[in-house]
């Protein structure tokens, strides 16, 4: 290479480095995923022969239903086409009937079908907020509602629950003190992930009456109807009576067939130009999965037997997991009521780094555990620095084995800290 060229190259990387493109500020504020981002970690350990009792992520291991397997294993389309983008007229007739069971009643034009829960969400923040727009959220709360929100330019305020209380709602006057001009709408998770919180009938009509009070949208995250373990009654959104038009039910096949892989979502909601609005975004990207919606479809047929197994077992699950939790020195589960997840305080400085500790550089006799750090579910980061959530989606022999090295990674971490 000449003096020449190599004047030329050295130019051309200093030019590089001061003029690289940039990222963007949203791509910036995307929060990082408190249930993966340790999962380079858990792959480590792994690859050192570890086994790790993953107790991070809502993936059941409940079979699928055998109905669903069928319809895909039957199958024979020559062709794999698009549907049409608010989905199957069929399987939107056939949710009608499964909604009707918990005495919500719609009908097919009300929903449509998403790519997931997750699409679902995204497409109504997309469809209800303009830019710096602001909803107020209960926290902890699942954080891909921020990811969401940073998503549409939107701006999530919130209101911190407490494990004192089983995070129960707060004070609906936090709420209203969030309320300006800004103020679009509240979300709720109900049975809550992560804390597997119920709202009660009158929290839910003190939520019912601040969106009537200034018309917000009410976004109802209600993917976990199916699990609740409480006398207490499920009280959907669309059980509140004058805000028809407000409520934006959002719904997700994934954790009631353990089918989270198929991505079948839905949006339901009574207002029209909501929906007509909804309706752009899904012609945009086409069509929702296709094999998802005939495996879904398929699976509302499942068996009462089925959902009352799986029930069952969730509840032995849950029974099993808080009073083992409990018993160890130190850590603190309140009893929750619905879903598969539970928050528990631990006796540690800082549950990031006790979890990535127990990936990194701890075992007992060849396994370890993998939790989500509770900091990542709440926005503000001095909140949640000694809670994890954990999802009690093993069977319980294995559950058992977890809690025995959670009690001896506690023993350890507090041994040399």
């Amino acid at each position: 290479m000449t003096m020449k060229s190599r004047i030329f190259v050295a130019n051309f990387k200093l030019f590089n480095t001061f003029f690289m493109p940039k990222i963007s500020e949203r791509g910036i504020e995307m929060p990082a995923s408190p249930i993966r981002k340790l999962a380079p970690l858990s792959d480590s350990a792994k690859a050192r022969g570890l086994k790790v009792y993953h107790l991070n992520i809502g993936q059941p291991d409940i079979p699928t239903p055998e109905v669903g397997l069928d319809a895909v294993r039957k199958i024979d389309r020559k062709i794999l086409e698009y549907s049409p983008s608010n989905g199957f007229w069929s399987y939107r007739e056939k949710l009608v009937h499964y909604y009707s069971k918990f005495k919500i009643n719609v009908s097919p034009d009300d929903i449509i079908i998403t790519t997931g829960g997750s699409e679902a969400v995204l497409f109504a923040f997309m469809a209800c907020l303009n830019p710096g727009d602001e909803i107020i959220v209960p926290e902890p709360a699942y954080a891909n509602y921020m990811a969401f929100a940073i998503s549409a330019g939107a701006v999530i305020r919130t209101v911190v629950s407490n494990i004192e209380d089983g995070f129960a709602l707060p004070p609906i006057e936090e709420f209203e003190a969030l309320i300006n001009e800004r103020t679009k709408g509240i979300l709720i998770c109900n049975p809550n992930n992560p804390t597997g919180y119920l709202y009660s009938r009158k929290e839910m009509n003190k939520i019912r009456d601040l969106v009537k009070k200034y018309d917000l949208y009410l976004f109802s995250d209600e993917v976990y109807r199916e699990f609740i373990y409480t006398g207490s009654p499920y009280v959907s959104a669309f059980h509140l009576v004058g805000i028809e038009e407000n409520v934006v039910l959002i719904d997700s096949v994934s954790k009631r067939y353990s089918e989270c892989g198929i991505r079948e979502g839905m949006l339901i909601t009574r207002n029209k130009e909501l929906r007509k609005t909804v309706m752009k975004f899904c012609q945009a990207r086409l069509s929702p999965p296709l094999l998802g919606q005939i495996v879904a479809e398929a699976s509302l047929g499942v068996s009462e037997e089925y959902m009352q197994d799986v029930y069952e077992e969730y509840l032995s699950r849950r029974n099993f997991l808080i009073d083992s939790l409990n018993k160890i020195s130190g850590v603190y589960s309140p009893i929750p009521m619905g879903a598969f997840y539970t928050i528990a305080r631990l006796p540690v400085d800082d549950a990031d780094k006790f979890c990535a500790w127990c990936l990194s550089d701890f075992e007992y006799e060849g396994q370890t555990i993998f939790m989500a750090p509770a900091s990542g579910f709440y926005t503000k980061p001095e909140l949640g620095k000694n809670e994890v959530r954990i999802a009690y989606v093993l069977k319980k022999d294995e559950l058992q084995k977890a809690m025995i090295v959670l009690e001896k990674a506690l023993e350890e971490y507090n041994g040399k800290n």
